[in-house]
């Protein structure tokens, strides 16, 4: 498994945008896809905050405005999250209207990152930082995912920490 940590989080990027494609349809599983889309979304933010964004900072390969805005776009990504588990039933009265802040605000952040930080990353780092990187964010990110840290108490937790 490549564990380029560039390549591991455009590769969770792919997956944000398929499980928006399936919450937007009526066909499919939306609580099973919302309940990955959460715990994914948490899991990838805390660990790009707590060992990408730290090590690209001091490795060279970000500033300190790039970390600390792509760190507000997950507070405001939490922030979504929260409202679209508190609608309740997917499909209810106002499920579209989250979701689609939801994936504006995931999506925008999305292009972002990809155009800078993980550019920058591409750019300033080795192909073995890159990986050692990497394995520390899958691991961060499977521990997350473990733990079930997409539950709305938890996300709720993310939004009142953020001051929010």
């Amino acid at each position: 498994m490549d564990t380029d940590v560039v390549e591991l989080i455009l590769a969770d990027h792919r997956r944000f945008e398929d499980l928006f494609r399936e919450l937007r349809s009526s066909e499919g599983d939306r609580r099973t896809a919302l309940a990955e889309l959460a715990g994914l979304l948490v899991a990838h933010a805390e660990a790009e905050e707590t060992q990408v964004y730290p090590a690209l900072r001091r490795l060279g390969a970000a500033d300190g405005e790039e970390v600390e805005h792509g760190s507000e776009e997950h507070d405001e990504g939490h922030r979504a999250l929260l409202a679209l588990l508190e609608v309740g039933e997917p499909g209810g009265s106002g499920w579209d209207e989250a979701l689609e802040e939801l994936s504006g605000a995931i999506t925008h952040h999305l292009d972002e990152e990809e155009r800078t930080l993980l550019n920058d990353a591409r750019e300033r780092l080795t192909r073995d930082r890159r990986g050692a990187l990497g394995a520390e964010f899958a691991r961060m990110r499977a521990r997350l995912l473990d733990s079930g840290c997409g539950g709305v108490e938890q996300v709720r937790e993310l939004v009142r920490r953020a001051g929010s």
